[in-house]
């Protein structure tokens, strides 16, 4: 009775641990101009299809690159609005005036969940261009999606401790670290993505398995194109990213899967 038991009881958690993996949410997705020409949006939306994303969230430099996805395939594509009009502008957009400027005109022009992804690390955070993207999310109550340090995650959160902020890669912490920060601030979700240190073989790290326990709401997938040679890497990293989820719970699993970023992105889009 006992084996007959414990069968039944496995065979019934197995759709669950299915449905958990099928569909995923990539929230860290871009489509640069050096990217349209390879990969026209048709076929970038394929792409994204066939690795099985119920949602991508996509942000690009130029914006025009997020526009064209989002124009081809409104179902599958979270538009975000990067403060990138090139490739180069990473470490002197904070420092441009005329940032402020596009991205004014952007917002009152076109629907965004949030602004990012953006490079900003230490006290570079507290400059004025980047005061003023603070005060744009706070205003159109979107999120941010930051590519940083914790010391700049830190000043975001001081200059608006409502603030949304979509950490980018986890900050390439520690899982110890990122638990601290996630504590510390309630409104701090995590993506994962180019991360591979959470799992290996299927099997989750002990450290980012205690991690994901903790919080399970507040972790979300990513696969970061941001090459366009980065776009062949999406179906497998989300293949890889369905064998270690299979090695958490499925309430947690799903959570990290898809739930987590739907329930941000109906946030900041009013759905």
């Amino acid at each position: 009775m006992f084996k007959i038991f414990t069968a039944l009881t496995i065979f019934a958690f197995v759709p669950h641990i299915a449905a958990a993996t099928e569909q995923l949410v990539d929230v860290h997705i871009h489509y640069s101009h050096d990217a349209w020409d390879m990969l026209p949006p048709d076929d970038a939306v394929k792409v994204l299809r066939a690795a099985g994303l119920n949602k991508a969230f996509v942000s690009s430099s130029s914006d025009d690159g997020t526009q064209m996805l989002y124009e081809a395939a409104p179902d599958l594509i979270v538009p975000v609005l990067r403060p990138y009009r090139r490739r180069g502008e990473l470490g002197t957009w904070f420092r441009d005036e005329t940032v402020i400027d596009m991205l004014e005109k952007r917002l009152e022009t076109n629907t965004y969940a949030g602004i990012g992804e953006f490079h900003i690390f230490g006290e570079d955070a507290n400059l004025p261009v980047m005061r003023r993207v603070v005060e744009l999310a706070d205003q159109h109550k979107i999120f941010l999606h930051a590519h940083s340090d914790a010391e700049a995650i830190e000043f975001l959160f001081a200059q608006n401790p409502d603030a949304r902020i979509l950490w980018a890669h986890s900050g390439f912490d520690a899982p110890e670290k990122v638990g601290r920060m996630l504590a510390k601030y309630p409104n701090l979700t995590a993506d994962l993505a180019f991360r591979s240190d959470q799992a290996n073989n299927g099997q989750v790290d002990v450290e980012w398995r205690q991690l994901f326990l903790e919080f399970p709401e507040r972790i979300m997938l990513g696969t970061d194109t941001y090459t366009p040679e980065r776009w062949y890497f999406v179906e497998d990293n989300a293949n890889w990213t369905r064998e270690w989820l299979k090695d958490l719970p499925p309430e947690v699993a799903v959570k990290i899967a898809r739930e987590n970023a739907i329930a941000l992105s109906n946030w900041a889009l009013k759905k």
